[in-house]
């Protein structure tokens, strides 16, 4: 990976999806983006306009802010010989979110080599990864389940 170009996407598409209207209208941010695309950590603000009846987060933005990431740290960590879509996903609502929350995303070398040799025949791979919604307190608000759909493209596939 040419760590140069990497960090200049990360930065790019930080800044990208902090103006992307359905971010920017509930709130969210997104802090940081590891020039690796290992590490990405978003927030999620409280304010009139993005909270629910209750006055606590939103539900949907809760589960907005950490939609894509796993996805798009996949995909910048393996490669173009990858395909690597979402394909189900739950989340736990634990506590009522009172004021801003953020999530921290991580990807380590065990689960890339992982994914790599799952899918090194042309098999599909469905890993399944959390992430965990915390509070300015760190209390647990919310746990997301992402499962994600990992295979090696065709033209990428070793002979038979």
């Amino acid at each position: 990976m040419d760590t140069g170009r990497s960090a200049r996407k990360a930065r790019w598409l930080r800044w990208a999806l902090n103006l992307y209207p359905p971010y920017l209208g509930a709130g969210i941010r997104v802090r940081h983006i590891g020039a690796d695309w290992r590490l990405v950590r978003v927030n999620l603000g409280l304010s009139w306009y993005n909270r629910n009846y209750v006055g606590t987060q939103f539900g949907g933005s809760l589960y907005a802010m950490t939609d894509p990431f796993f996805m798009l740290m996949l995909l910048e960590n393996l490669g173009a010989d990858y395909i690597v879509w979402d394909k189900a996903a739950s989340i736990d609502f634990v506590a009522p979110g009172r004021g801003p929350v953020y999530a921290e995303f991580r990807l380590d070398d065990a689960l890339l080599a992982e994914v790599r040799a799952r899918t090194a025949g042309g098999d599909k791979y469905l890993p399944e990864l959390q992430v965990e919604v915390r509070d300015g307190a760190g209390e647990l608000v919310a746990r997301v389940h992402k499962t994600l759909y990992v295979r090696l493209k065709p033209r990428a596939r070793q002979a038979d």
